[in-house]
């Protein structure tokens, strides 16, 4: 495989996917100077997912509220893995589903099989744990996510939803509140000279 250029992002996401993890992450990458493209398996590019807003507003898990509707801008039927230097699988519902397409799943294999950068926030763990990649791995999730990582021979790493967990390529967030440090941290993985 012949590197693929640094500032190539792959973002997987789907209809409700949490909005903030969704839009926030592509939007400051674009920033950053990286080149991002958001697919979801059976969609193409130009359409739309809809997203949702998770909050906690004291109930026994977080509620769930329509969010924006999010432009995808590449078509998942197309997409080569290896011209991506990194992917960045955003948190929510939509992994629930994703998980259950063999492609996508594929394409996190050959991520971590060849130990390019891989960020991972909320739900997204989810994907990880059911392309089998995380035997060894030490990550955060969401930590309704922890019996899955468990299960699959992960180590769940509780920590503070601002908080990161960097194990080797992977880069991992509880929650949206964690955006700074999650995107440094893939960042750096991606591209260390972006941060200089």
């Amino acid at each position: 495989m012949t590197r693929p250029p640094p500032k190539n992002i792959l973002m997987f996401a789907g209809d409700f996917s949490e909005d903030y993890e969704v839009m926030v992450p592509f939007q400051a990458l674009k920033m950053a100077g990286f080149h991002v493209e958001a697919v979801c398996p059976g969609k193409r590019a130009g359409d739309h997912i809809k997203t949702a807003i998770h909050d906690f507003e004291g109930d026994q898990t977080y509620t769930e509220k329509p969010g924006h509707l999010f432009r995808l801008n590449a078509t998942f039927a197309f997409i080569e893995p290896d011209h991506y230097a990194g992917l960045y699988i955003a948190g929510g519902r939509a992994c629930e589903y994703l998980r259950l397409d063999n492609d996508l799943l594929a394409i996190t294999k050959a991520f971590m099989a060849s130990n390019r950068p891989v960020a991972s926030i909320c739900h997204g763990a989810q994907i990880l744990t059911a392309a089998g990649v995380l035997s060894g791995r030490r990550l955060t999730a969401y930590p309704a996510c922890a019996p899955e990582i468990r299960a699959v021979g992960g180590t769940y790493v509780a920590v503070e939803p601002e908080e990161t967990v960097i194990d080797g390529n992977l880069a991992t967030s509880p929650a949206w509140p964690g955006h700074p440090e999650l995107l440094r941290a893939f960042v750096k993985l991606v591209d260390p000279q972006t941060l200089t």
